[in-house]
């Protein structure tokens, strides 16, 4: 499962088969229950994280004692990476959406391979500041944009992983409840089910058992207007 994971990410996926299996060695595999907490913020930050299965959300804790989910992970992604290289305590909070798999590696390890591997480190780097920018864009939306735009904004980046069917939907590959929605684009649960009911009833989107879909040409438009 290490090297497996491993390819899904865009960061090791560059190296070469031998040299993953070289630096797997430096990686444990571990299994995350459906709620389980496996950082929570103020923690040192001792591993950095890979999701090898399921989703996990990073969620930050609020004076007013509320929660925002800055992001969802999917398989591949990499999480509590930036507290490691900088050596400070967790931001914020992880925990699993559903059951899932991480691989992690502690910080020691993680210098080491990025000593042996120096175009590792660049493209490390990289990557969280692609996320840093992504975090940056979704507190601008939340501080000027009306919900229906934060709301659009957030499925179409949620299914950016997924293609369009027959029918010019998008699914969003994992579930995702009307408090999670308002919780990342900072709404009540009631504006985010208001919301998503008049998507529903205009066709931008529907949902089946706990799942969306999407039409991201539609949603696409209502953000350019």
């Amino acid at each position: 499962m290490i090297i497996e994971t491993l390819n899904k990410s865009t960061v090791f996926s560059g190296l070469k088969q031998d040299e993953l299996k070289k630096i797997s060695a430096y990686f444990e595999e571990a299994s995350i229950k459906n709620n389980e907490t496996i950082f929570s913020e103020g923690d040192p930050s001792d591993r950095l994280y890979l999701l090898s299965e399921g989703n996990v959300k990073i969620i930050k804790h609020t004076v007013m004692g509320k929660d925002i989910i800055l992001e969802v992970m999917s398989p591949g992604d990499i999480f509590g990476g930036v507290a490691v290289l900088d050596n400070r305590p967790y931001p914020a909070t992880a925990q699993a959406m559903n059951a899932a798999k991480i691989i992690r590696i502690r910080r020691s390890d993680l210098m080491k391979v990025m000593e042996e591997y120096p175009d590792l480190k660049l493209e490390i780097v990289r990557y969280f500041s692609d996320k840093l920018r992504d975090s940056h864009e979704m507190l601008k939306n939340i501080a000027t944009e009306r919900v229906e735009r934060r709301i659009a904004s957030l499925l179409l980046k949620l299914s950016e992983k997924t293609e369009v069917d027959a029918n010019g939907y998008k699914m969003i590959d994992f579930q995702l409840t009307r408090q999670e929605i308002s919780e990342m684009v900072g709404t009540t649960v009631e504006t985010c089910i208001r919301t998503m009911s008049k998507f529903q009833k205009s066709g931008m989107i529907k949902t089946s058992d706990g799942s969306i879909s999407i039409r991201p040409d539609v949603l696409r438009r209502l953000l350019d207007e």
